[in-house]
């Protein structure tokens, strides 16, 4: 699955050939299951570049929507605790923990949405800055007229079109 995707969205890394990409997950076995993880939650895993000296490679969640198996959540373990009542079933921070992979940065999830449109019915909780969840919020960010925003809500807060979106480097 991942091979015919990576050849259908060549665009999203025209300088990466798959040899590549397999030879990368080979050497790293581990990679694979939080891959496996990323697709069963909906979230169409692809590579989207390279990172470090070492030339590893960046993976992400490019399904068009916030992955439909990593919705209704809170943003962390704090805000779900907090809740008293309506308890969602979890929160993205512990979910992407448990995946294997990390929660996008906001410059992550502005360079994914250089690569297609994502995120146009959905939204998505990205990293927040320590001061701003200090204050009991969170960012979370989508894509409305052809334009890319970032916003706040409370990190308690949960709805059925947020989820997140995950990157992992092999």
């Amino acid at each position: 699955m991942l091979k015919a995707r990576f050849a259908k969205n060549m665009q999203r890394h025209p300088a990466i050939a798959w040899a590549a990409v397999q030879a990368r997950l080979e050497a790293h076995p581990k990679a694979l299951k939080a891959l496996g993880a990323m697709e069963a939650t909906g979230g169409e895993p692809d590579v989207i570049g390279t990172a470090g000296p070492a030339g590893q490679l960046t993976f992400c969640d490019c399904s068009a929507e916030s992955p439909a198996g990593r919705r209704s959540l809170c943003f962390d373990r704090e805000a779900l605790d907090a809740r008293k009542e309506n308890k969602p079933q979890g929160s993205a921070l512990e979910m992407a923990a448990d995946l294997g992979i990390a929660m996008l940065t906001e410059e992550q999830y502005r360079a994914l949405q250089t690569l297609g449109e994502f995120d146009l019915k959905t939204s998505s909780w990205i990293q927040t800055p320590p001061a701003i969840r200090a204050l009991g919020g969170a960012l979370f960010g989508d894509r409305r007229y052809d334009q890319v925003f970032v916003y706040h809500n409370g990190a308690q807060s949960y709805y059925a079109a947020r989820g997140f979106r995950g990157a992992l480097t092999v």
